[in-house]
This record gives structure tokens, C-alpha cells and sequence, in this order.
């Protein structure tokens, strides 16, 4: 289950979309630095990305990076009410991956094509620019 989000252009109609969704990790999921510092819950919330794209009309103008920005935006928030611990992303392929890497996120030790952010990189990150 997701709530999806759509960017739209007056000429050009849809120019991409994303969804977000809920989600769990387990401690084993995670890298060792990461896992150390939790609780030994049986599961970590966390919040997908998943989906996230954008039209080949619009490809170097920058709409994959505000999509991500809003995603992130949005998780953001609603981490402030709701206890988020990372955001993941599953990237399809070597592009997509060196496209969340840049901001930040990193891969999952057992599955390299899933990435996370730590909710409070992101919020660092996020003081930073406001």
C-alpha cells in the first residue's frame, strides 16, 4: 500500500511520480554501525520510496532531483509526529543507484540494489539548507 504523487507540466502533462509507504527493517537488515546503536526490536520503522520516475522529456531538468526532495520533504514531516528510523529506495539499476548515492543514500549489505538514508542524515541535511 502507497500513496502515490504526481508532477505535472501545462504542456506536457505528467513528467513524474513517486509513492510512499510504510515500512519495517530488521536489525539484521542493516549495516553493523547502523544496527548498533537501536534497540533490539523486532522491527525498525522506516519509510519506502518506491516507484520513483520521471519523464525522458524532462531528463538533466532537474524533476528526479525535486521528486526525491519532496519525498523527502514529505517523510520529513511526518517523521516529526511518526517514528521513522531510515528511508529506503530500491534502485532498478547502476544509474538509479549512483543517483540516490549522491544524496546520500547507501546500500543495504545484503541487498545492494535497496539503499537507505538514516531519517536523521536527511534532517541534518534538511537544517542545512533552511
Amino acid at each position: 500500500m502507497a500513496r502515490v504523487f504526481v508532477a505535472t507540466d501545462d504542456e506536457l502533462g505528467v513528467v513524474g511520480f513517486y509513492s510512499l509507504g510504510a515500512f519495517t527493517l530488521t536489525l539484521t537488515d542493516l549495516p553493523a554501525e547502523a544496527a548498533r546503536t537501536l534497540p533490539r526490536y523486532d522491527a525498525i520503522p522506516a519509510a519506502l520510496i518506491g516507484r520513483l520516475a520521471r519523464d525522458q522529456r524532462v531528463r538533466g531538468k532537474g524533476v528526479g532531483e525535486l521528486l526525491l526532495a519532496d519525498a523527502i520533504g514529505r517523510i520529513l514531516d511526518a517523521a516529526r509526529t511518526l517514528a521513522v528510523f531510515a528511508i529506503l529506495v530500491d534502485a532498478k539499476d547502476a544509474p538509479a543507484a549512483r543517483f540516490y548515492a549522491e544524496f546520500g543514500f547507501r546500500p543495504f549489505p545484503n541487498r545492494p540494489e535497496r539503499m537507505f538514508l538514516l531519517t536523521s542524515t536527511a534532517e541534518a541535511a534538511d537544517r542545512q539548507v533552511t
